[in-house]
């Protein structure tokens, strides 16, 4: 029996040219990033939502949980993420408006 794998926040799946033998459940909130994963790993299973929201209903299902989630808010690019698509060019300084707090939020998937 293969060993059931949760790809979080699974983009085109990058991470999950490397895995074999193995069943995958992927969940990506773009479907057109969704759509790709699909075409890339046509024997996975997609869902399109978010992955936080899906992880907790859904956990005690997997062998494995994989989460690579996007790191605007947790890394030096915050500086630079608006959060609506667009940067904050401001010679990478952190002022006003531009500023946000990590999302620590991501790390409480560890614990699950």
């Amino acid at each position: 029996m293969a060993m059931k794998v949760l790809n979080l926040y699974a983009g085109i799946g990058g991470n999950r040219k490397l895995w074999k033998d193995v069943e995958v459940t992927a969940v990506e909130i773009e479907p057109h990033i969704a759509k790709v994963y699909q075409e890339n790993f046509p024997n996975d299973q997609v869902i399109i939502c978010d992955a936080k929201e899906y992880l907790l209903k859904h956990f005690q299902e997997f062998d494995f949980i994989w989460a690579s989630p996007p790191c605007p808010t947790h890394s030096r690019f915050r500086n630079l993420w608006k959060g609506d698509g667009k940067h904050i060019t401001n010679n990478n300084k952190v002022s006003g408006s531009s500023f946000r707090l990590p999302d620590m939020d991501l790390y409480s998937i560890i614990n699950l």
